[in-house]
């Protein structure tokens, strides 16, 4: 009787049935009742021979004899379910249906069965997770690239950002998506300091891509700050309606500073060729005005009112001779001249003339036995008052910096002895995030600071196969530890200071002297003459070879040479001391230079030379040189 109502009522909708879409009516008991036309193009003829076909046996699908079946969920109560089933079609593919399935009752509101359309999605569900899948690779795209990506709509509003966007800007995807991008994107001008421009406004409204200033910096969430490069395009649909802005930008924070750092090496370079070059040209002048002093002192004797003055004109003219070492060391940071020393006299005159003057006190600690070094005394004068000045300036207040040095014996199985330099001061101390870019050349925690002190130090020390660390003490203040290797000489300070002023003159020898400065030569002339020796006086590398040559036919062969290591548009010592050499392998040639950081003085036997004296010299300094040149 059911089932006879079900086809009676069933008759009412037969106008529906003729709709395009697949319609079917399903009894209770999953019985297919009825299907049009479109229905049966896909599935096949429920009522072929008489039989009753079963819906699950007329479109089997993965939601059959599941809790998740229409029919089952309006048997139980459902007004309408509508799912994604998977079924089965008549070729035997599978295809993917939006099916909705409601209630079908008699005139007594009693449930007889349902009526259920299908729309075939399969193609929809194909174009979208190709869709997603486009999406997907995108999204690995952007979140690959190096560079940071934000999108927006028409209104400036972020749609998207990327990895690299959300670290530099500070903001999540999550939180950026709908916010101006003024808001989240903060750009200012890095010289003005002002807000720059929306690029997006920009590009909405020309239609056209955009570049920011090189100057542009970015403000992160935080308030940290990053140099940027930034283009900004439109985005076009298919008919180039402009549709929303992308923006590509990149940290260029490293890039710019290191390019600075470039600038600022050119920049140096050049002052450094100027200051190598002055340098050069006032250590010929001090050789004259130093020479002359030192010589009329010799000449005066001590008994006379003039001589103090003359004394104090010295002391005036080797200090001028230290600042020029100083400014040959900023030029070119050349090899170290090494001589065995002890350091404790430099490391006091050069803090004590730091000081002088200043309301910072000096304590020191150093001992009598302190081991001796092989330095380059002006070079290490000048680390000495670098860092003496750098503790001066932190104490602005006044204080005290401590110096005190000891022996170390380092205990490991390549055991070394060092002689240790602690200088401590009592400023407010070294910010541990800046440790580790103290010693970097422009690095400067002073406002106007060069950057350059500290640099310099650490250069030094290096070439004096050194060490350097710095600290800050528990106390306050800044702690530096300076470590030099120990010198394996068993000269005394005593002896050294013996041995270096006097060496014992051979009387009535020749010596030829080269040099193009007619101060310089002069000069040498006369302590020469002094000493008792017979100079030749030359202007450049030919003429000695010349000068050489000929004294060698004469029978009057020259007892010492010395040479200037370089001569502006002539032949320099260091090319005329192989010729000699060729003529004479017993010549004994002094090289003399007023760039005293050349590495020709410094290992100046590898280039031909048995001694290296530096312009200006004294009086003393060249009796000792050429007394130990005869003598060898």
């Amino acid at each position: 009787q059911a089932e006879e109502g079900l086809r009676q009522a069933s008759a009412t909708l037969e106008n529906v049935f003729m709709s395009a879409s697949p319609l079917c009516i399903t009894a209770v008991d999953y019985e297919l009742v009825e299907a049009n036309r479109a229905y049966l193009e896909i599935w096949p003829n429920p009522r072929q021979d008489h039989e009753s076909v079963k819906c699950y046996e007329s479109r089997p699908g993965n939601l059959c004899h599941t809790a998740e079946c229409p029919l089952e969920q309006v048997i139980h109560g459902r007004e309408e379910v509508t799912v994604e089933a998977i079924k089965m079609v008549r070729d035997g593919t599978e295809r993917v249906f939006l099916q909705t399935t409601r209630p079908f009752r008699d005139a007594d509101d009693n449930l007889i069965g349902t009526v259920t359309s299908f729309q075939d999605i399969t193609e929809q569900k194909r174009a979208m997770k190709e869709l997603a899948a486009e999406r997907e690779r995108l999204s690995v795209t952007l979140r690959s690239i190096g560079d940071g990506v934000i999108t927006t709509d028409l209104r400036g509003r972020v749609v998207m950002l990327n990895k690299v966007a959300e670290k530099l800007c500070g903001w999540s995807q999550q939180e950026a998506v709908g916010r101006p991008l003024v808001e989240v994107f903060r750009i200012s001008d890095e010289k003005t300091g002002k807000s720059c421009e929306n690029p997006v406004d920009r590009v909405l409204a020309t239609g056209s891509a955009k570049r920011l200033a090189n100057h542009t910096v970015l403000i992160a969430r935080d308030g940290r700050s990053y140099s940027i490069a930034d283009s900004a395009a439109p985005i076009r649909d298919a008919e180039s309606r402009v549709i929303g802005v992308v923006l590509v930008f990149r940290d260029v924070t490293e890039k710019k500073r290191m390019e600075e750092e470039l600038l600022k090496t050119e920049k140096l370079k050049s002052v450094g060729l100027l200051a190598g070059g002055i340098a050069h040209d006032f250590n010929n002048i001090l050789a004259a005005i130093l020479g002359n002093i030192d010589l009329a002192i010799h000449r005066l004797g001590s008994d006379l009112v003039a001589v103090p003055l003359l004394a104090e004109a010295e002391k005036a003219s080797l200090r001028a001779k230290e600042l020029t070492q100083q400014l040959l060391t900023f030029a070119k940071g050349g090899s170290p001249v090494l001589r065995t020393v002890s350091i404790a006299g430099i490391i006091r005159d050069s803090a004590l003339f730091i000081l002088r003057g200043s309301n910072v006190d000096c304590k020191m600690d150093i001992p009598d036995d302190l081991w001796l070094v092989d330095i380059d005394p002006g070079q290490m004068s000048q680390v000495i008052q670098n860092m003496t000045l750098n503790a001066r300036q932190v104490m602005s207040d006044g204080g005290t910096v401590m110096i005190a040095c000891r022996n170390h014996k380092e205990r490991s199985a390549r055991s070394h002895n060092w002689v240790e330099i602690t200088i401590a001061d009592q400023g407010p101390g070294i910010d541990p995030g800046v440790v580790d870019r103290i010693f970097d050349p422009y690095f400067s925690t002073k406002q106007g600071g060069c950057g350059l002190g500290l640099s310099i130090c650490h250069s030094i020390i290096t070439q004096h196969k050194g060490r350097i660390k710095v600290s800050s003490a528990p106390e306050g203040g800044a702690v530096f530890v300076i470590q030099l290797p120990a010198s394996t000489s068993v000269v005394t300070p005593e002896q050294q200071v013996k041995l270096e002023p006097h060496g014992s003159c051979q009387e009535g020898g020749r010596i030829l002297v080269m040099d193009d400065d007619v101060l310089v030569a002069n000069i040498a002339r006369e302590i020469l003459v002094t000493l008792g020796y017979e100079p030749v006086v030359v202007k450049d590398g030919r003429e000695a070879i010349s000068a050489y040559k000929q004294a060698m036919a004469d029978g009057e062969k020259f007892d010492a040479v010395i040479m200037d290591l370089t001569i502006p548009g002539g032949m320099g010592g260091k090319k005329a001391v192989g010729e000699v050499l060729a003529l004479d392998p017993a010549a004994k040639v002094i090289v003399s230079s007023g760039y005293s950081n050349d590495p020709v003085m410094a290992f100046f036997q590898e280039h031909g030379f048995c001694a290296a004296i530096a312009k200006p010299f004294l009086v003393d300094e060249l009796k000792a040189v050429i007394g130990r040149v005869l003598n060898s």
